[in-house]
């Protein structure tokens, strides 16, 4: 199942289909985006398989500048993807889903490719995927925490920012060797 309410927590163990449906989204935006995209991939937690994710698809497009996207938007919206803008500094974000009811199925993160937030995405999802005993570490953080704050996901988010941070500088340093 891909879906979760708005400003909800729920993990679930890792499914197949959400290969599937991230292969078939980049495919689609591909499609829409042509050129424009530099490069797209599947990132989040649902990217690695030895983790709980929230059954929501995260997807980042590589762009060369932020305001490449601006032209893409109605073609975007048109498919079911919903203009957020920049919720997040250097990042606009799209989501889909069902949205009378409320539930969100992906978020699409609009970067500057080879950029900060790029390179951050890309070495998170790598390095949790190369370092098993990492990716526990994290997954226990995350399930005690989606525990703490079940209808409460700026909370959970931002307990797990220090581990988060442990991680992508962990993961900088092995990506430089």
């Amino acid at each position: 199942m891909i879906g979760l309410k708005r400003g909800t927590v729920r993990l679930t163990v890792h499914q197949d289909e959400w290969i599937y449906e991230a292969e078939n989204t980049i495919k689609e935006l591909k499609e829409l985006l042509g050129d424009t995209a530099i490069d797209i991939q599947h990132i989040g937690s649902t990217a690695v398989s030895s983790i709980h994710a929230k059954p929501i698809i995260d997807i980042v497009v590589g762009v060369r500048e932020l305001n490449d996207i601006q032209p893409y938007i109605k073609a975007l919206r048109g498919n079911g993807f919903v203009f957020r803008g920049e919720a997040v500094s250097g990042q606009i974000l799209f989501v889909k889903g069902n949205f009378e009811e409320d539930l969100r199925t992906h978020h699409i993160h609009v970067v500057r490719w080879s950029g900060s937030e790029w390179n951050n995405y890309i070495n998170f999802r790598d390095y949790l995927n190369a370092f098993p005993e990492k990716a526990l570490l994290y997954d226990e953080c995350k399930q005690r925490l989606a525990i703490q704050f079940p209808s409460n996901r700026k909370c959970y988010t931002e307990r797990k920012r220090k581990l988060i941070d442990t991680f992508l500088e962990e993961a900088r340093l092995w990506r430089a060797k």
